[in-house]
């Protein structure tokens, strides 16, 4: 899968990591666009991180390259992080200075820095300024990393599952702080994580990591409209084989008492209409997948190729 690296504020171009004899990351090529929010998924151990580890420079790849506003990300970092926001997995700051000491710190450290805004946002999420690092609670930690990489106002943030092991209201307020500032300054993101029902309101191009490879790299529009849920119901109703769904690039099929389903990655309107004339006189219908049930359906055990 080529990357289109034009206009592109980081991409990876041929990415391949190693540890050991284990590959991790193999020949991965994806661009991030200006004023995306680009999301890239994958279950643990797919390769995420280590991507992210190369784009931030803090590792070198094995084979191909990343880079960042057109720069080599191992070479050109220092120049890079200077436009670059980051909210990592683990956030991990001076555990004895407080979240004041921390801001005033940062804030010498960059030609531009938005002290209005880290302390509004602080204050909105209710992180106390006065208490050391190391006594702040997960989702201070998290919420305090996204104030202090938004305050530069960066021209790319990146997060690497900045919402793991996190409470639904820390997730919610992280995702809601996340929009505002998309709202007010389109923002470029490219963000990891795990949890997809926060992100599959505000990515706007997902790209799927399993076991190093990318499996897709697409709009979000894009992906809604070609994968699809097919059902039948009636037992009568069940091919003897896929004959009639080949059209529609069955990735996974589930047979019960009631019909079947069928999970299809080239929905198309009239190929569904030959299929329930094929069918007939069978009851059939076709639904959107979310988010959530389009990664399972291609990572999940039974998951395919799209």
């Amino acid at each position: 899968m080529n990357a289109d690296k034009n206009g592109a504020v980081a991409a990876f171009t041929g990415l391949t990591v190693r540890y050991g004899k284990t590959i991790a990351v193999d020949g991965v090529s994806l661009a991030v666009q200006k004023g995306e929010v680009h999301a890239l998924l994958g279950r643990n151990g797919s390769g995420k991180t280590s991507m992210i580890r190369c784009l931030l420079g803090q590792m070198k790849a094995c084979g191909g390259s990343a880079s960042l506003f057109d720069l080599d990300a191992w070479n050109g970092r220092v120049a890079a992080m200077r436009r670059l926001g980051v909210v990592p997995e683990s956030p991990d700051m001076p555990p004895a200075l407080t979240a004041a000491e921390i801001v005033t710190f940062c804030s010498r450290l960059y030609p531009s820095w938005d002290g209005k805004g880290v302390t509004a946002r602080l204050e909105r999420f209710g992180v106390p300024t006065k208490v050391p690092f190391g006594r702040l609670s997960r989702g201070q930690k998290n919420q305090l990393a996204l104030a202090l990489a938004l305050a530069p106002l960066p021209d790319l943030l990146v997060l690497d599952d900045p919402t793991l092991g996190l409470d639904a209201v820390a997730r919610k307020e992280f995702f809601e702080e996340l929009v505002g500032d998309l709202a007010d300054r389109g923002t470029t993101v490219f963000i990891t994580t795990h949890d997809l029902q926060g992100i599959e309101g505000i990515a706007s191009r997902v790209g799927i990591l399993k076991a190093g490879h990318l499996l897709l790299d697409e709009e979000m529009e894009a992906l809604k409209s070609r994968f699809r849920a097919v059902r039948w119901t009636g037992p009568a109703l069940v091919p003897s084989d896929l004959a009639s769904l080949a059209a529609l690039s069955p990735l996974r099929v589930r047979r019960d008492t009631w019909g079947a389903e069928v999970v299809v990655s080239a929905f198309e309107e009239s190929a569904f209409a030959r299929l329930v004339h094929d069918l007939s006189p069978a009851q059939a219908d076709a639904s959107p997948l979310s988010l959530e049930e389009l990664f399972i359906a291609l990572c999940g055990e039974e998951g395919g190729t799209p």
